[in-house]
């Protein structure tokens, strides 16, 4: 008899099911049912793991969140000498992969409204980690905290319009206004 899967493994399929699903479809559209068929977990299990789809809502968009930053970060320290290109470049090829759909952050954000807290938070977070990254690029500079907003508010947009339009397009017109900016 096979030992039973232990709860990381578990986690982690459910977790690759329902950002699958969520991202796929949205997060109203997939239900719990559909994630335990997806991932082949008993759902007495998944409950037990996630007593309600919004803490399950909330561990995929972590997740997501930390692989996102991660990969942006890379792109940005591989180009020391161009990061503000970096980021929007990294844009480009991000909103040019098959399946996507724009921000999962923006998405969820966008059906869920002001709730519920669990999600919204990591959203929030996930937000002010990329504003982040984009003080970062700029620097020390006196005006960097606008500039980053400015920034943030262009690639957002870029993503927004991506999301409609799928493809590199919007993320290079927002990295020649975000130089135009820069330079300012």
């Amino acid at each position: 008899m096979d030992a039973p899967e232990d709860d990381d493994k578990t986690r982690t399929r459910l977790l690759d099911a329902a950002e699958e699903l969520f991202y796929a479809h949205g997060i109203h559209a997939v239900g719990m049912d559909r994630i335990r068929t997806a991932s082949k977990v008993p759902l007495k299990r998944l409950y037990r793991l996630f007593p309600a789809k919004d803490l399950l809502v909330a561990a995929y968009l972590e997740r997501r969140a930390g692989r996102w930053a991660s990969s942006l970060r890379q792109a940005v320290a591989a180009r020391p000498s161009d990061p503000l290109p970096a980021v929007f470049d990294w844009l480009a090829e991000w909103s040019s992969e098959p399946g996507f759909r724009g921000c999962g952050f923006l998405n969820a954000w966008g059906e869920l409204g002001s709730g519920p807290a669990v999600v919204l938070e990591v959203v929030r977070r996930h937000r002010a980690e990329l504003r982040s990254v984009l003080a970062e690029v700029v620097g020390p500079d006196p005006h960097s905290p606008e500039l980053a907003d400015q920034l943030l508010i262009l690639f957002e947009g870029a993503t927004a319009v991506a999301a409609l339009s799928p493809g590199p397009e919007p993320a290079r017109r927002a990295g020649e206004m975000a130089e135009l900016l820069w330079k300012g």
